[in-house]
């Protein structure tokens, strides 16, 4: 029998690269990736070229909740993602009102950099296993005003929080939601 001292250094340094090269493949691939914002629908709270890290296992226990954001895939072309806000969830019932959204009948807090138009749209209940989400920066945003709700099968996690660039690295912001503070 071998032992760990009479492998050589070559084959020492293959096997510790194979074994990170497993260990990145299956953090990337089912708890933590990376993505890159494209486009101004998150502004202010996130630019073009920023760097968000996304925990993609826990939508596996849960829904999305009110005031997260998530990435997901665009329902008009899977092979692209999307970054929004969650601002309804299953059985809600969303409506704008002059650039106001309102759930559930009641006044949606919104965070501090959210951009809104003066917009005004019909009330629409969100159906089971779903999310409606919007852009922080409506006037331009394409999201579930224009392509309804996100099925859960299409959400791939929560962008929790900016890594880059360094200068701005920080929580993605979420709004205090009048139910938290009972």
């Amino acid at each position: 029998m071998r032992n760990r001292a009479s492998r050589g250094p070559l084959r020492e340094l293959v096997e510790v690269v194979l074994l990170a090269v497993v260990l990145a493949f299956l953090i990337r691939t089912f708890f933590f990736e990376v993505y890159r914002v494209e486009g101004a629908s998150m502004e202010a709270t996130l630019h073009t070229g920023d760097r968000v890290l996304v925990n993609k296992w826990l939508y596996l226990w849960r829904l999305p909740e009110k005031g997260e954001v998530i990435v997901f895939q665009y329902p008009e072309d899977l092979t692209r993602d999307f970054i929004k806000r969650v601002v309804a969830v299953s059985g809600d019932t969303v409506e704008i009102r002059q650039g106001k959204v309102y759930v559930n009948g009641e006044l949606l807090p919104e965070v501090a950099s959210t951009l809104s138009d003066r917009e005004t749209w019909a009330p629409h209940v969100v159906e089971p296993d779903t999310v409606w989400v919007l852009g922080d920066n409506r006037s331009n945003s394409e999201d579930s005003r224009y392509f309804g709700p996100v099925q859960r099968t299409q959400i791939r996690g929560q962008a929790f929080y900016r890594v880059w660039p360094l200068s701005t690295m920080a929580w993605v912001e979420r709004p205090v939601l009048a139910q938290e503070d009972k």
